[in-house]
């Protein structure tokens, strides 16, 4: 719902107010939305994206927008890549694929190669709050009970909490006065979103160039027949010369340039802020996105953050409207988004560091580094283990782990024979309580913050799988096995809960009673 216009002095109260209407900032407002809170996202842009920008969503990005409910519409809409080859002296010399192909419990291995244009476009389509763009916050108040934040419109909003998602110079977080250091490598990279004609073999493949012993193009295939050109130059830098190079690692195949959509130039920086959530950790305002950590473009991985950061954040938030906490939780949870999302960005900052300074050494350099931190570049191995985050309560079961992603398996209805699988099940913002191996009357004392669902193993019928501890169940429930399936995954040893937090994250594995023990230190039963 985007809005402009003048403010004049106006004043709003809302839940949540968002500064940014980049991806980080809209998908923050959609889920936000989506879980009851009021949202206003302030933008200093004259509208959404039309060119440019992030080019690539990786395959626990598409797990998290198949939650929210707007991968179908992103499928047809991009293109699927999962290899990586590499060129010199006017022939292939490698492809590889399997750190994609070997991906467990994964439906998507594989980026889907996409603009960041459509993928504001598509969030745009589904969200219903109001975007102010052309309108730029100035100044921010951070208070005990709430934020205020003043817009140059003359507007005033305030709300309970704020997500600055406004950008590498975010203006919020210099008026909080939190640092953001790094460090910044001299180099300067030329890209390019164009309409080529050559005769090159046209293939759905990352192609990285090397010439004089160095990698500096990488071919990207993108949506509508597009290609996307990466090219590390030395001086000036203009187009010509970043198609100038292109031709001459492509050679001896020709390549002509026939309509350019977007050009444009990166210097590479490489820095982290201090703290994630305002006064360390304790305040309201919360910094996701290119507002909280910035790198390299190396390995694709910018947008899939803050993809990250929001589907990691709004349940939070969200939380602490919706549900009774225990005294001191809210703090706690919003603070933990800082203790995982900093870690992760610190890794995110490291792997594109090794692989922007692998472009002056060889392809088969290159492409080692990306195999080393697959798990980055693929989003699947990810993880808040070994932290010493407070949701995370070491433990595992075969291939469940606390702290890891939740995998994404198959399941079979035991009532009606339906195939489908887990993530295709799940509503964000509530946690997935499984209890694995045999049936169990879990006690539902935390209202509508859990799913509940039985995995039996996949040779199992309810028949044989109903005992005493069901007998509280009512018959509707059983005759239909509401929420109960087997899984290839499941073993018949199996007697144990696992835990999945609403950003699809394993909490907590063990036997017991002790998921809710987990639950309760946040949470009033």
């Amino acid at each position: 719902m985007a809005q402009n216009g003048q403010a004049f002095g106006s004043e709003e109260q809302v839940d949540l107010v968002i500064i940014g209407g980049g991806p980080t900032g809209l998908l923050s407002a959609l889920l936000a939305s989506r879980l009851g809170l009021s949202v206003r996202v302030i933008d200093e842009k004259a509208g959404p994206l039309d060119l440019g920008r992030a080019d690539a969503l990786n395959a626990r990005t598409q797990q998290y927008l198949e939650v929210v409910g707007i991968l179908q519409d992103l499928l047809p809409l991009g293109l699927k890549c999962n290899t990586s080859s590499t060129f010199a002296e006017g022939v292939f010399k490698s492809q590889q694929s399997h750190w994609w192909t070997s991906l467990e419990h994964c439906l998507h291995p594989n980026f889907l190669m996409i603009g960041q244009p459509v993928v504001e476009r598509v969030l745009l389509d589904h969200l219903d709050t109001p975007i102010y763009y052309q309108e730029k916050a100035i100044a921010i108040v951070d208070a005990d009970d709430g934020v205020t934040v003043s817009t140059d419109r003359g507007r005033t909003i305030r709300g309970r909490y704020a997500i600055a998602a406004d950008g590498a110079r975010s203006t919020i977080r210099r008026a909080l006065g939190i640092s953001f250091t790094g460090t910044k490598p001299e180099m300067v990279w030329a890209v390019l979103d164009t309409f080529i004609d050559t005769d090159f073999p046209r293939c759905p493949e990352i192609i990285t160039f090397q010439l004089r012993g160095q990698s500096r193009v990488s071919w990207i295939p993108r949506e509508r027949g597009m290609a996307r050109f990466y090219t590390l130059l030395d001086g000036e830098i203009t187009q010509e010369r970043a198609e100038d190079s292109i031709r001459e690692h492509m050679a001896p195949y020709r390549i002509d340039f026939v309509r350019t959509e977007w050009f444009s130039t990166f210097d590479v920086k490489e820095r982290i802020a201090s703290t994630f959530v305002s006064k360390q950790g304790t305040g309201r305002v919360i910094l996701a996105g290119d507002a909280a950590h910035v790198h390299s473009v190396n390995g694709g991985q910018g947008l899939n953050t803050g993809i990250a950061d929001a589907f990691g954040l709004s349940w939070r938030i969200a939380a602490t409207k919706n549900v009774p906490l225990v005294p001191g939780a809210a703090t706690r949870l919003i603070k933990n988004y800082d203790t995982e999302r900093r870690a992760v960005a610190q890794g995110v900052i490291d792997v594109a560091a090794a692989l922007v300074r692998d472009t002056t050494h060889t392809a088969k350099q290159y492409v080692s580094t990306i195999e080393r931190n697959a798990g980055y570049i693929t989003g699947m191995g990810v993880s808040y283990d070994g932290l010493g985050s407070e949701l995370i309560v070491e433990s595992e079961q075969g291939i469940w782990k606390a702290g890891k992603r939740c995998p994404d398996i198959r399941l079979t209805h035991i009532a009606t024979g339906e195939a489908k699988r887990l993530y295709s099940t799940v509503t964000y913002g509530k946690y997935l309580i499984l209890a694995l191996g045999r049936e169990r009357n879990l006690e539902k004392r935390f209202g509508d913050l859990c799913t509940y669902f039985t995995l039996l193993p996949s040779s199992s019928t309810r028949a044989e799988t109903s005992g005493d501890d069901t007998k509280q169940e009512t018959e509707t429930e059983r005759e239909a096995g509401a929420g109960v399936f087997s899984s290839e995954v499941v073993a018949v040893a199996d007697d144990f809960v696992v835990v999945v937090r609403p950003d699809m994250y394993i909490g907590y594995i063990g036997r017991g009673d002790g998921w809710r023990d987990y639950l309760e230190q946040l949470y009033v039963a």
